[in-house]
């Protein structure tokens, strides 16, 4: 009785079908400071442009969706689990007996 879950299962518990409410808030977050620093900022060079736009760029990157990931967020929280935490590898190869006595 094997059966495959599609891969798309999870899919309408997301708003839009692509995003959590923290992936909103955070993007929504972003672009309203984006907006602020560009109606407040006086962009008359290229590096005072690219530091108005700069908030929403990384919003945008963080919410952006991701093959086997849900985004880029997601994988970041997992790297930095992945390497501050304890990793504990239990090898159970060819010669171990997985607790069965031999006879």
């Amino acid at each position: 009785m094997d059966y495959l879950i599609p891969a798309n299962t999870k899919k309408s518990m997301l708003l839009f079908g692509l995003f959590t409410t923290v992936d909103l808030i955070i993007f929504g977050t972003t672009m309203g400071i984006t907006l602020l620093m560009l109606l407040i900022l006086n962009i008359s060079t290229l590096p005072i442009g690219l530091l108005a736009i700069t908030p929403g760029l990384i919003g945008a990157f963080l919410v952006f969706p991701v093959p086997n990931y849900h985004n880029m967020l997601t994988i970041i929280k997992n790297v930095y689990m992945f390497y501050t935490t304890r990793q504990k590898f239990v090898w159970k190869g060819w010669c171990v007996s997985h607790g069965e006595d031999e006879k």
